[in-house]
C-alpha cells in the first residue's frame, strides 16, 4: 500500500521496518531517518548550499527515496560526472570516500529515509574543487522507450 505524501517520519519508517532493518545487517547501519524537504521547508536555500557542493563522506550515503525527486553527481578520480536521478522507489548507496554532490528536481521536494553507519551520522568533507559550478541541475522524471512496434507484412 503506497504511503501518503504527506506521511510522518514515523509512519514511513513504520511502513519499511522491514526493509531497513535488513539494510542495517547487510550494510552494517545503526540508525536510520527521514528527511523530509520541500519549496516551504524554512532554511532551504542554506541546506541545499551545503549538499549541492562537491564533497565526500567518512561512511556510505545511503537513501530509499519515498516521495519527490533529486539528482546525485559522482565524480569518480578519473572519469566523466555521472547524474543519478532519484524518484520514489529508488535505493542509492554512494559509497564512502566517493566524490558527489546533489541537487533537487524543479518540484524541490524529496523525502528519503537515510541509514548511518555512526549514530551521530555523518559531515560532509568538501572539494573545494568547484566542478560542481560546471553542471546543471537537469531532471528528466519518468521515461522509458515504448515497445517495438511490429507491423504485419
Amino acid at each position: 500500500m503506497p504511503l501518503p505524501s504527506d506521511a510522518s517520519s514515523e509512519e514511513v519508517l513504520a511502513a519499511y521496518a522491514p526493509e531497513v532493518e535488513r539494510l542495517k545487517r547487510v550494510g552494517g547501519y545503526v540508525a536510520a531517518d527521514v528527511i523530509n524537504v520541500n519549496a516551504q521547508t524554512s532554511g532551504l536555500a542554506e541546506m541545499l548550499s551545503k549538499f549541492k557542493r562537491e564533497h565526500w563522506h567518512d561512511e556510505d550515503e545511503v537513501r530509499f527515496i519515498v516521495h519527490g525527486q533529486g539528482l546525485f553527481h559522482v565524480r569518480p578520480r578519473s572519469g566523466p560526472v555521472v547524474s543519478i536521478e532519484v524518484v520514489a522507489g529508488d535505493l542509492i548507496c554512494v559509497p564512502a570516500g566517493t566524490w558527489h554532490w546533489f541537487n533537487l528536481c524543479a518540484s524541490m521536494e524529496i523525502k528519503a529515509i537515510r541509514l548511518f553507519q555512526q549514530a551521530s551520522g555523518w559531515a560532509p568533507r568538501y572539494t573545494e574543487s568547484s566542478v560542481d559550478s560546471r553542471y546543471e541541475p537537469v531532471c528528466l522524471g519518468a521515461s522509458y522507450f515504448p515497445p517495438p512496434r511490429h507491423e504485419q507484412v
